[in-house]
């Protein structure tokens, strides 16, 4: 069975959705702290409506798409599209969908579009992210230490292949 991966435009149907995604981020780092039920839900609340909105507010004619794997929805990828440079603006897939090259491959799919663009590929990774193993071993490399980020960046290599007829012949006795 071939797995699939694509994305859809989100829409206000969508926010109960997002919103489990964000508590996905977020799981780990509630764990530490000593609060009720119901205050961890109150902060999840506010924090994940004011990244919505900011993003909404700040990233004007950016996509904001929802990741479907095998019809599945597993994820948001958020993604700005600038002349200087493609911005990932946020990637999320929920845990339970992580570490299934997923994101990698989304990742991979931005990195040719970068390529092909001839623009960095950037993005804002906190510094305590485990994801952020991935983004090195995929050549990304921090630019600028934001506090709790990494603004990273990823650029495209510049290919230069000599024309064929200034490489040297070499004749070997075979």
């Amino acid at each position: 069975m071939t797995m699939s991966t694509t994305l859809r435009p989100i829409d206000h149907n969508d926010m109960p959705f997002l919103y489990q995604v964000y508590a996905g981020t977020r799981q780990e780092e509630l764990v530490m702290v000593d609060w009720t039920p119901e205050q961890k839900a109150a902060f999840l609340d506010q924090q994940f409506s004011a990244q919505h909105q900011y993003y909404q507010e700040h990233y004007h004619n950016s996509r904001f798409d929802i990741i479907v794997w095998n019809q599945v929805p597993v994820g948001r990828l958020y993604v700005a599209r600038w002349s200087e440079e493609i911005r990932i603006i946020d990637i999320a897939i929920l845990p339970k969908y992580r570490h299934r090259g997923i994101g990698t491959s989304l990742l991979a799919d931005l990195m040719y579009e970068a390529s092909q663009a001839g623009r960095p590929l950037t993005i804002h990774v906190e510094k305590v992210n485990p994801a952020l193993r991935l983004y090195e071993r995929l050549g990304f490399q921090p630019i600028d230490d934001r506090g709790v980020y990494w603004f990273m960046e990823w650029r495209p290599r510049p290919t230069t292949v000599a024309p064929i007829s200034s490489v040297p012949f070499v004749a070997t006795d075979n």
